[in-house]
């Protein structure tokens, strides 16, 4: 036999509409909570887009810079040809016949390959020349792996038994760089004016030759 359930009374239907308004109420402040959290996701994703476009503005920025730097080599490169290097090489008793800019390398056997920004070359000996807008120590150093490489590329692909020697140029030229440089038998080519020349060699200076 089922029990018998007590009769509703005034307060007891009072407490139904308490328990229900209380509910009710449970429920808005949980969607207030949703609402919070949705408009907090809305500005994350804001903030992330946000972020995605400097990002975005920053990569176009430096690719600019990167063209520009590039730009600026070239224009560099042009100069030490109009400024006569070739006649000025010359004058330090090399008699070079002529020249060739951007001379790629590789040998896939050996691993090794790069690049030559200006390469002067008679019968016995050839200049590799590496330009930098502003020349550091590290390009110097690069510069002489550079030349090494390059040995090593002949050696195995031509048999080319001419001389090398390296030179390393720049519009702005650190003093320790230009220091390094000559102190590694490698001559220093300096922006002046419009045109380029060779620093003169200290007392004592031997090129090197790969």
């Amino acid at each position: 036999m089922s029990e018998l359930q007590s009769p509703l009374t005034y307060e007891g239907i009072l407490e139904m509409f308490r328990q229900t308004d209380r509910k009710f109420q449970e429920t808005a402040e949980q969607m207030k909570e949703t609402d919070r959290k949705i408009k907090e996701t809305s500005e994350q994703m804001k903030e992330t887009d946000r972020k995605f476009q400097e990002t975005d503005r920053k990569i176009k920025e430096t690719n600019r810079q990167i063209a520009a730097l590039g730009s600026r080599i070239g224009e560099i490169v042009e100069n030490m040809v109009k400024g006569n290097i070739v006649e000025k090489f010359q004058a330090f008793g090399y008699v070079v016949t002529r020249y060739c800019r951007n001379l790629s390398f590789k040998c896939k056997k050996l691993g090794i390959g790069g690049e030559v920004d200006l390469f002067l070359e008679n019968g016995e000996v050839a200049i590799l020349i590496e330009v930098k807008t502003t020349l550091e120590t590290a390009d110097v150093r690069e510069h002489i792996e550079r030349l090494e490489k390059f040995r090593r590329y002949v050696d195995a692909t031509s048999g080319d038994k001419r001389h090398f020697i390296g030179a390393v140029a720049g519009a702005v030229v650190k003093e320790e760089a230009k220091l390094f440089a000559q102190e590694n038998g490698l001559f220093v080519i300096v922006q002046s004016g419009d045109a380029v020349e060779i620093v003169t060699p200290p007392e004592g200076f031997m090129v090197k030759e790969w």
